[in-house]
């Protein structure tokens, strides 16, 4: 790894990482794929060269002492316990606990990874609906992009943000990548995709592109070096 450890000693990074729920009934959610691995490998590593992580996260804390890609993440189903851990479930969880982490002032850069839900439904029973309906319509609306207000809240950060496109080539992950950095105000973007099975990456900024990554490790280290030169805020 390119990155000197001095660069990211103390600095304070919030990590989102992991799906969200959008709630049907008492017992029922909405939600996606998403297994937050690339978070958690993010936060490990950062924490490690002696940055300050809080990792926001929705998912199985097992993920820290399971195999991802390849390297192999703490040797214990707890996560290390020099990385704040806050965890989430559903979409106004995240959303209320970003909102009062990044008001508080105290972070440096923000990575989030979090694959927050784009819909919800419109309507949200208070009860178990009974199973056996032949038919049940569920009508969805969006829901906000949490990402665009990180830059009102404060304008000192640094933003990274993920955008995954599955079956996407090149252009098009780099064309949604941009316009994710110009809707929402942030440094830098990461595109990624599983394209006939293979996982690729781009780092991507205004006017720079970094990739292909083949593995999450790979990307992870490359993210890593492009904070390496982020002044702190004192």
């Amino acid at each position: 790894m390119v990155t000197n450890t001095q660069y990211l000693k103390n600095k304070r990074i919030l990590i989102t990482a992991g799906p969200t729920w959008a709630p049907i009934d008492e017992v029922r959610v909405i939600s996606n794929i998403a297994t937050g691995k690339t978070g958690v490998l993010l936060a490990e590593k950062l924490q490690r060269l002696g940055a300050r992580v809080t990792l926001l996260f929705n998912g199985d804390s097992d993920l820290f002492s399971r195999n991802l890609g390849k390297e192999k993440i703490g040797r214990c189903p707890r996560i290390n316990k020099k990385i704040k851990l806050m965890q989430f479930k559903f979409f106004d969880e995240l959303k209320s606990k970003i909102i009062k982490e990044l008001k508080s002032g105290q972070y440096d850069v923000v990575i989030h990874s979090a694959a927050v839900s784009d819909y919800r439904p419109l309507k949200i029973y208070a009860h178990k609906v009974k199973a056996g309906i032949k038919h049940w319509k569920l009508n969805l609306v969006p829901t906000e992009k949490i990402i665009d207000g990180f830059r009102k809240i404060d304008r000192s950060l640094f933003l990274a943000g993920f955008k995954f496109e599955p079956d996407a080539d090149k252009g098009e992950l780099i064309q949604s990548a941009r316009a994710l950095i110009r809707r929402a105000g942030l440094n830098l973007a990461v595109a990624n995709t599983i394209k006939q099975g293979r996982y690729r990456a781009y780092i991507v900024t205004e006017n720079k592109i970094r990739g292909p990554f083949s593995n999450r490790d790979y990307l992870a280290r490359g993210l890593i070096e492009e904070l390496g030169e982020i002044p702190c805020k004192n």
